[in-house]
């Protein structure tokens, strides 16, 4: 409450109306904490007091331990920069980029804006990143994570998509070493053609080799295969959310993640001017959440729990968490809760399931 009455506006009006720039210095401060262990634990620390009793319950999923199940999407950190103090806040793992292969700006700013009367962002990055080799050079110097690390792999705008899977593939080895779990993200709207990955032979032909080199990392290196995700669009049709899950199936991919922004703006409210709801890019927070939560279901029911889900969008408060595990979640991501409800959210949306937990157990699919 403290973030949201005092802080938010004091942060949301700092940068004027550019949200990326406060995005950034936040980050940055973030960063600079990370770069310190003796910054990061008093960090940990200050959140410890603010939300006293971690209380998140450990759980595995697809061969990974996480020591509780909300996480950071994709898109805060896109440069794996600020792993440790996101931990410290509270976050039971974080997932880093998205990361392409060559180095990119992204799209013409502004392409961030938030709907602070519909807790909802509107973004259009377009996956603006320091690409994977530079990346890849910053985690060989980062000291090891306290909490699983996945990396969001993506296309380089600049490659044609029929050169989409080399794109992934450079992408995956240059940053093998450091990666818990791998996310393949073929569902942003703000990179042209990539949503076309989704379709039933090319997502087929990319999960093919993208699993086989992991299965031959896996054997030199002697170790478990690692994790391969998709990364799902929350406007796919049914039939088109099956070929998915056909597909991942028969890949033997590790899991889904449901879902990424959207292009539709139903569930804005009448609030929200044309000129903003206009804008072009993907509307992610509490306007999403009916929309993911029935994709979750979808994919619950479809895979007959066979694949586990990471569920994202729109969960802002416990029993948003509560309506996403019910559909079929294993775990669940933030990203404009975050944005909105501040440092807090990942501690106190732990405490809260874990409570709840102690009284009704979650339903399972």
């Amino acid at each position: 409450m403290i973030y949201r009455r005092l802080l938010r506006p004091t942060l949301f009006t700092v940068a004027g109306r550019d949200a990326e720039a406060i995005h950034e210095r936040v980050l940055g401060m973030l960063a600079r904490i990370s770069a310190s262990p003796a910054m990061t634990q008093a960090l940990a620390r200050l959140a410890a007091i603010t939300w006293p009793g971690d209380l998140g319950r450990e759980r595995e999923v697809f061969g990974l331990r996480f020591p509780q199940p909300i996480g950071l999407a994709a898109g805060f950190d896109k440069n794996a920069r600020a792993v440790h103090a996101l931990a410290a806040l509270g976050f039971g793992f974080v997932e880093v980029g998205t990361i392409t292969q060559q180095a990119q700006p992204g799209n013409p700013r502004p392409r961030l804006f938030r709907i602070p009367s519909d807790d909802a962002l509107i973004n259009r990055m377009g996956f603006n990143n320091d690409g994977a080799n530079a990346i890849a050079k910053r985690l060989a110097r980062t000291r090891e994570f306290p909490v699983p690390v996945g990396i969001s792999l993506g296309k380089s705008k600049l490659t044609p998509l029929e050169d989409a899977i080399a794109d992934y593939l450079a992408s995956l080895d240059r940053l093998y070493p450091w990666a818990d779990y791998f996310a393949v993200n073929v569902s942003s709207p703000n990179t042209p053609e990539l949503r076309a990955l989704q379709e039933r032979e090319r997502l087929d032909a990319l999960l093919e080799v993208l699993q086989a080199r992991l299965r031959e990392r896996a054997l030199l290196a002697d170790e478990q295969i690692k994790p391969l995700l998709v990364k799902v669009a929350p406007d796919l049709d049914d039939a088109a959310l099956d070929d998915v899950v056909g597909v991942c199936l028969a890949r033997e991919a590790s899991g889904l993640i449901a879902v990424n922004t959207t292009v539709s703006r139903y569930g804005l409210s009448a609030a929200v001017p044309d000129a903003l709801r206009n804008e072009p890019g993907g509307l992610s927070g509490r306007p999403l959440h009916a929309r993911a939560v029935e994709v979750v279901s979808r994919l619950a029911r479809r895979t007959g729990g066979r694949l586990p889900i990471i569920g994202c969008g729109g969960v802002f408060t416990v029993d948003d968490a509560q309506r996403m595990l019910d559909a079929g979640a294993s775990l669940l991501q933030l990203y404009t809760s975050f944005i909105f409800e501040g440092p807090g959210i990942a501690r106190l949306l732990a405490r809260g399931l874990a409570k709840r937990e102690n009284h009704m157990p979650l339903a399972r699919p």
